[in-house]
C-alpha cells in the first residue's frame, strides 16, 4: 500500500493550465498567494487533503454543509434547458433560476435527485454561480459553474471567492459574455456563453480564435439562420429557441404528414386494424419511421417489433397512439439524423402529463394522462407544419378539452401549455406565476422536467 503525504496535491501544469489559474496569471507560482488570499477571507474549509485513493472532493459544497438539512418547503421553480450539439442531439443542459433571491440549500437538495443519474455522464451541466457556493450533488463531475460578466455589487466579492476556489479545485468555469465588456482571452475560461446577436456583431474569425482553447456556447439562438451561423463559427453547443420558429406557410403540408394526420383520425375514431394497416401500406416511409421509433431505447421492447400488426399486439392501441402522435415529427427523408423537434415534442408531452397529476384543483381522472400527453405533443404542430393551429385541428376529431387547450390555452391543461411555452421563451417570471397559480411546487416541477428530458433523450433509432 503506497504511503500518502499529508500535503495537498498540486496538479501538474498542462496546456490548459491557464484556464485554472486566477485571471491574469500564467504560472503555477501564483498558487501560494492565491491560497493566502482565500485564507484571509475565512474560506479555509474549502481546502482539504487530496489522497490518490479518495474520490474527487465536491468543492461546490457549502462551507456550512454540516448543518442538519430541514424538510424542503414549497420552493420557487428551477428551470432545465437542453443544449444542442453540432449533430442536433442533446449534448448538455443548463439550469436557470426563477426571479428572486435563490436558496442555495434548497438548490443543493434538488441537485441530489437520483433522476440526474439517468442522464449521459459525458454531457456538461451549466449551473448558476451563487456566492458561497452550493453542493452540486450527483452533477459534481459534469458541473460547469457560470459567472456573469457584471455581477451585482452585493455579490461581487462572494463570486470572486467562489471562482477562485473552483479554479483551485480544477472545476470547470464559464463566463457569460457581455457586449459592453472585452472578451476574455482564449483559455481563460473553460466555456464562454455568448448570445447570437452579440456573436454576429464581432469581427470575422473572432470566435474561431477563441474556440482554440475555450468551448463556445451560443445562446438566444432565435432563428435557423442563427443556428447555422453558430455551427459555422465554432460553437459546440447552442440553445434551442429556433426550434419554435415556424417557417413561412406554403399552403399544404408534406404528403406523408397529411397521411399521418389521417391515420391519427382513424386511431381517434377507434377504426379497425385493417383500416390502419392500409395507411401504412400506402406509405412505406411512415411504416419504417414508426418501427424505428417504437424500437428506440426509450421503449426498449423485449424483442424487436417488425410490423404494424405486431406493434398493435404488443403495445396496445392506447400506447400505439402515443407513438403515432410523436411520429408526425419524424423526418422519413432524413435517415438516422436526430430530429430535435421530435425530442422537444416528446418532452413537452411527458412533462405536461406528469404535471397534470399535481394541479390544484385536480383534473378529472378519466384518461387525463393520455389527453395531457397528446396536448403536449400536439402543441408544436403549428411549428412543424407551418399551418395555424385551428386549421390543423379541424382535421382531427379531438375532445373539447384538447381543442380549448391547444387553440386558446384555456382550462388546466391549456394553462400548462402556456406555462411550458413561457419557459421555452425564457419568460421565467410568467412561468413561475403560472406554476404557482396551478398549485405546482418547485420540487415537483424540477423532477418532472428531469423525468421528461431523461425519457425524451432516449428517443433515437437503435
Amino acid at each position: 500500500m503506497p504511503r500518502h503525504s499529508a500535503r495537498p496535491v498540486r496538479p501538474s501544469p498542462d496546456r490548459h493550465a491557464t484556464s485554472r489559474l486566477p485571471p491574469g496569471t500564467n504560472s503555477w507560482e501564483a498558487w501560494p498567494d492565491y491560497r493566502s488570499m482565500l485564507r484571509s477571507t475565512g474560506k479555509t474549509s474549502l481546502f482539504m487533503t487530496i489522497r490518490a485513493d479518495c474520490p474527487r472532493p465536491n468543492l461546490l459544497r457549502l462551507a456550512n454543509n454540516n448543518q442538519e438539512k430541514k424538510p424542503m418547503p414549497g420552493i420557487a421553480p428551477v428551470f432545465v434547458y437542453p443544449l444542442l450539439g453540432a449533430d442536433d442531439t442533446w449534448s448538455g443542459f443548463s439550469i436557470e433560476l426563477s426571479p428572486g433571491a435563490p436558496d442555495r440549500q434548497l438548490l443543493s437538495q434538488l441537485l441530489a435527485s437520483p433522476l440526474l443519474t439517468t442522464f449521459d455522464h459525458r454531457h456538461p451541466w451549466f449551473l448558476p454561480a451563487l456566492g458561497g457556493g452550493y453542493d452540486a450533488g450527483v452533477l459534481t463531475e459534469q458541473a460547469v459553474t457560470v459567472f456573469p460578466t457584471h455581477p451585482d455589487a452585493l455579490d461581487a466579492e462572494a463570486l470572486t471567492e467562489l471562482e477562485a476556489s473552483l479554479r483551485l479545485a480544477q472545476q470547470k468555469v464559464a463566463l457569460i459574455a457581455s457586449p459592453d465588456a472585452k472578451l476574455p482571452a482564449a483559455g481563460c475560461w473553460d466555456y464562454l456563453l455568448i448570445s447570437g446577436s452579440h456573436a454576429r456583431s464581432l469581427p470575422p474569425f473572432t470566435l474561431i480564435g477563441l474556440a482554440s482553447r475555450t468551448k463556445l456556447v451560443a445562446t438566444e439562438v432565435h432563428t435557423h439562420n442563427d443556428r447555422e451561423w453558430a455551427l459555422n463559427n465554432a460553437c459546440t453547443l447552442s440553445t434551442g429557441e429556433f426550434l419554435l420558429t415556424r417557417g413561412a406557410p406554403n399552403g399544404k403540408a408534406d404528403i406523408t404528414r397529411l397521411k399521418l394526420l389521417k391515420l391519427l383520425t382513424l386511431i381517434a375514431d377507434d377504426a379497425d386494424t385493417g383500416a390502419l394497416d392500409t395507411i401504412f401500406r400506402e406509405e412505406s416511409k411512415l411504416s419504417y419511421s414508426l418501427l424505428r421509433l417504437v424500437n428506440s431505447a426509450a421503449l426498449s421492447p423485449g424483442s424487436p417489433i417488425t410490423s404494424f400488426s405486431q406493434a398493435i399486439t404488443l403495445l396496445g392501441r392506447r400506447q400505439l397512439q402515443r407513438w403515432l402522435q410523436l411520429l408526425v415529427y419524424s423526418d422519413p427523408n432524413n435517415g438516422h439524423h436526430p430530429n430535435p423537434l421530435l425530442q422537444k415534442a416528446a418532452a413537452r408531452g411527458r412533462l405536461i402529463e406528469l404535471l397534470a397529476g399535481h394541479m390544484t384543483p385536480p383534473l378529472p381522472a378519466e384518461h387525463v394522462a393520455d389527453t395531457a400527453f397528446m396536448i403536449g405533443t400536439f402543441s408544436l404542430l403549428d411549428v412543424l407544419l407551418g399551418m395555424s393551429m385551428p386549421e390543423i385541428l379541424r382535421q382531427l376529431p379531438l375532445p373539447e378539452i384538447a381543442l380549448k387547450a391547444l387553440i386558446e390555452n384555456k382550462g388546466g391543461l391549456g394553462e400548462l401549455v402556456a406555462v411550458v411555452t413561457a419557459v421555452d421563451k425564457h419568460d421565467l417570471k410568467t412561468a413561475s406565476a403560472g406554476l404557482k397559480a396551478l398549485g405546482i411546487d418547485g420540487k415537483v416541477f424540477f423532477e418532472a422536467q428531469l423525468e421528461a428530458y431523461g425519457w425524451a433523450s432516449k428517443l433515437h433509432p437503435t
